[in-house]
């Protein structure tokens, strides 16, 4: 079962602008796929395909004088904005066609610089946790992490995220074998929702329901 531990990140001033790059990437590669999906639609066009995205929006747009800037930050964030786009667009079609439970889904929106702000990287994308605690991120430099557990098992990716208030958190995505009969798990391990284990005392479920029970490991949750 997936599982998500949460925890505070205290990046220094070059990693603060380092992540802001990053966030500013995956912010444009994300709305430069909302566009060309918008402008298929609008000349009656068949949707462009992940792989066709990829190619121009990414791979093809950073050898241009206008997007250059996109090889400042990992590809693995560049490649999970996309997803975070086709995931956008799934969950709209979904909600039309009936297919997706609860409240009806609009289509994806453009990003906006403010507000809550994140990017995600896989374990292909070679971060890590140093032997001294801190988290290494690719192109952004090790970050020192608040621990207020240990990670039950090696996290499979971890989503760095800017709240509104200026606060930065790492949230791990871990496959657990025991919770299983008292919480619900996390079935889209690239979800923002499901069971967030980290920093107060209490478990976020899915749809942002909060309980205020602990789990047997004492463990600790902010949403």
């Amino acid at each position: 079962m997936l599982l998500r531990y949460r925890y505070r990140l205290y990046p220094t001033a070059p990693q603060r602008e380092a992540l802001a790059r990053a966030f500013g990437c995956a912010r444009v590669v994300y709305n430069d796929a909302v566009a060309a999906r918008n402008h298929a639609h609008r000349e009656g066009l068949r949707y462009p395909s992940s792989g066709v995205l990829s190619r121009t929006l990414i791979t093809e747009a950073k050898r241009r004088p206008d997007r250059a800037w996109l090889a400042e930050v990992s590809a693995t964030v560049l490649q999970q904005a996309l997803r975070d786009a086709d995931r956008a667009y799934s969950n709209f079609f979904a909600s039309l066609s009936g297919k997706r439970q609860g409240p009806r889904v609009g289509p994806p929106r453009f990003k906006r610089r403010s507000g809550t702000q994140s990017i995600r990287f896989t374990r292909g994308a070679a971060f890590r946790i140093l032997g001294n605690g801190r988290l290494r991120l690719p192109k952004i430099g090790a970050l020192n992490v608040a621990w207020s557990r240990d990670l039950p098992a090696e996290p499979s990716s971890v989503t760095v995220i800017k709240s509104a208030a200026g606060k930065y958190f790492a949230s791990f995505v871990v496959e657990v074998a025991d919770h299983a009969e008292r919480l619900e798990p996390l079935e889209d391990p690239d979800a923002e929702t499901g069971i967030d284990l980290g920093l107060a005392n209490f478990a976020v479920l899915r749809g942002g329901v909060r309980s205020s029970h602990r789990g047997s490991s004492g463990s600790s949750s902010e949403d």
